[in-house]
């Protein structure tokens, strides 16, 4: 399990480095840093050679994590008798690359509980947007070797409403990285996921509080997504994010739209 390469791009891209403790569980291809209070991931990162992806039967196979205790990652019980979805973090076909086995085994780990965070169910509007953002950005880097360095991670906010024991975010973040100019520099785009429900805090608090009283799982709303600055998912998560903000291509080459940008199609994605 060698865990994720910061050199793979060539400008070195690290780990992002959380301000609360956290257990680095390394995989093939990619690296999850693990909450064990909050009992997700504070932040996850991988590897994609687009030039090597394999297709791999997708499996089902959710297992605790052996590494670490039952008690520090939320596991199949959170799960149990709701809508809610396991949702991966490292998306399953982005370390699923190189060698056969390689890339079964890598396809296997994705299913690890500390790689999952419950998001709203399959059936949201929004979903096939915020899962299309890599390979979108896998084909603008064709030029470039077709690799990718993925980092997503659930924000972890003090007013995420708890169900069973786990506070359930409502937001998620993902920076996608990849070098120009031959490996000499590196690019970068964030994104923010919103599945808060579109409420009156008024009634989004009567919601979650009735939610609770039943053992429901607090609303969520449908999946908005939105390009944003680099340097505010940084601000947003308390990551250090590395090189990554002043690789921005928001910062680069479009300045004046450094701002919160709603996306309804990949068309919209600025990437240059």
């Amino acid at each position: 399990m060698e865990g994720y390469d910061p050199t793979f791009l060539g400008p070195v891209v690290p780990l992002p480095v959380p301000a609360q403790r956290v257990r680095t569980l390394p995989s093939t291809h990619f690296t999850v840093l693990l909450d064990p209070v909050r009992r997700l991931a504070a932040a996850t990162a991988v590897t994609v050679d687009g030039t090597a992806l394999r297709d791999v039967p997708r499996g089902d196979d959710w297992h605790l994590d052996p590494r670490v205790p039952a008690d520090e990652q939320a596991g199949p019980e959170l799960y149990a008798r709701n809508d809610l979805d396991r949702g991966h973090l490292v998306r399953r076909r982005d370390p699923v690359w190189g060698e056969p086995g390689v890339a079964a085994r890598a396809n296997r780990e994705t299913f690890a509980y500390p790689n999952a965070a419950p998001q709203a169910s399959g059936f949201n509007q929004g979903r096939d947007l915020w899962l299309g953002l890599e390979d979108h950005v896998l084909e603008h880097a064709q030029a470039q070797r077709l690799r990718l360095a993925v980092l997503t991670g659930p924000v972890l906010a003090g007013d995420d409403p708890v169900y069973r024991g786990v506070g359930i975010p409502r937001r998620f973040w993902k920076v996608v990285a990849w070098a120009l100019d031959a490996g000499r520099r590196l690019a970068a785009a964030g994104f923010v996921l919103d599945q808060t429900p579109q409420l009156r805090a008024d009634e989004l608090a009567a919601r979650t509080h009735a939610a609770a009283a039943v053992d429901d799982p607090p609303p969520l709303g449908p999946f908005r997504t939105f390009q944003v600055p680099v340097a505010d998912v940084a601000d947003l998560t308390g990551l250090d994010l590395g090189p990554l903000p002043a690789a921005d291509v928001l910062a680069v080459t479009a300045p004046q739209a450094l701002a919160w940008r709603e996306l309804s199609d990949l068309a919209e994605v600025t990437l240059r």
